[in-house]
């Protein structure tokens, strides 16, 4: 019986920017195509390396770890029972990543669509560990201010703004993922940072 387990805090405090080697791209690849077989150990070995960086990738999406979860754990359902449809880079052009965080990114847009953001709190704060306890309070404030106004960045927008400048996508990589062009995704981030801008300058007392 397939098993897909819910990922550990442990998994979850990987912060590192999400990157592939060729290598890897090839071993997710043989992996895909075993799976397709109904390898199980297969299965339970690509969800295992890319579980963390897919919850994380839906955290910042939607703003609530157990959403995130959720959505983490469908995805690797359809990654499981459509293995079979995939095909490798050799074939289509396009890394295994790049269609599964396709598929993460549009359960992410149609969970926002259902409920509106409102588990923010849910993103740990980033922990302060010198000396100036109040330099520590603004950076915290700063990144709960910065979260708040992404939370009311339309769905595409958001996306696009996460996969370039959290987790260190190229535009083409982006536009890749979210199935759009990339002067599509460039004008996204143009709008993003204006929004963002305009939103965090409203919030100054």
């Amino acid at each position: 019986m397939l098993n897909v387990f819910p990922p550990t805090k442990e998994r979850m405090q990987d912060q590192a920017p999400i990157s592939h080697t060729q290598d890897e791209a090839q071993d997710d690849a043989d992996l895909m195509h075993r799976i397709a077989g109904g390898d199980q150990r297969a299965f339970q070995k690509l969800m295992h390396r890319h579980l963390a960086r897919t919850v994380r990738l839906a955290v910042r999406i939607l703003g609530s770890t157990g959403a995130a979860e959720d959505v983490a754990q469908e995805a690797f359902i359809r990654v499981w029972k459509h293995a079979i449809d995939w095909q490798d880079p050799g074939r289509a052009g396009a890394k295994f990543t790049t269609w599964l965080y396709r598929i993460v990114l549009n359960l992410c847009i149609d969970e926002k669509r259902k409920n509106r953001f409102s588990n923010i709190d849910d993103i740990p704060e980033p922990v302060d560990e010198g000396p100036n306890a109040e330099r520590g309070i603004e950076q915290q404030e700063q990144s709960r201010r910065v979260r708040d106004a992404l939370g009311e960045l339309p769905e595409r927008q958001r996306a696009a703004f996460v996969l370039c400048f959290y987790e260190g996508h190229s535009n083409k990589e982006a536009a890749d993922m979210l199935g759009i062009s990339v002067k599509a995704v460039e004008s996204l981030l143009v709008r993003s940072r204006r929004e963002l801008r305009d939103k965090l300058v409203e919030e100054k007392p």
